[in-house]
């Protein structure tokens, strides 16, 4: 067989598997793989948990620094030791300003640029083994008692979903945005 031949026979070949293909690609793709379920709106809403930085998602429910000390020591301080300084997990307390370098460790006072995106992240992922066991009113006690650790809030303040955002970090303005065109300003 001469090489032009041969490529007659594999482009005849190819037509002939394009054509078998797309005769049954309607059949193939018409079928789903029965995998799952389908999710209700409902199912859905109970994970949708977005906080955004201006407050936007925050749940109803209130909490102060004095509530949230009884629940650090009995679900936080096994991995976050006491007093926020860092255990077999990392320190939520003190560190120093980012300008000592990237090694520095961050901590809420050093990095957390909004107090909405701590309760966010406490209310999502905390505790370690029990993610999302906590009640708003128990997240909003842990965030108000770490702000309070780390002299951000006064121990007196309840926080919630009005006065959560209020709340100013430290290092609100220590990020540099790559596309600030996309990002909505939360001022």
């Amino acid at each position: 067989m001469s090489t032009s031949d041969a490529a007659r026979w594999l482009a005849g070949a190819a037509v002939v598997a394009a054509a078998a293909l797309a005769a049954g690609a309607p059949r193939a793709f018409a079928q789903a793989p029965h995998l799952g379920m389908p999710v209700a709106e409902r199912d859905i809403a109970a994970w949708s948990l977005n906080v955004l930085p201006d407050g936007t998602g925050l749940p109803p429910g209130s909490g102060t620094a004095a509530q949230g000390a009884a629940i650090y020591a009995e679900k936080c301080v096994a991995c976050h030791g006491p007093n926020g300084e860092g255990g077999i997990s990392a320190a939520l307390v003190g560190g120093e300003p980012l300008t000592s370098g990237i090694d520095t460790r961050k901590t809420i006072k050093n990095f957390w640029p909004y107090a909405t995106t701590l309760f966010d992240f406490v209310r999502r992922a905390m505790p370690w083994l029990q993610p999302r066991t906590l009640t708003n009113d128990q997240v909003y006690a842990l965030t108000a008692y770490l702000l309070a650790l780390n002299g951000i809030v006064k121990e007196t303040d309840a926080m919630n979903a009005e006065t959560l955002p209020q709340v100013r970090m430290p290092n609100r303005d220590g990020f540099v945005l790559r596309f600030p065109e996309l990002t909505p300003s939360f001022e």
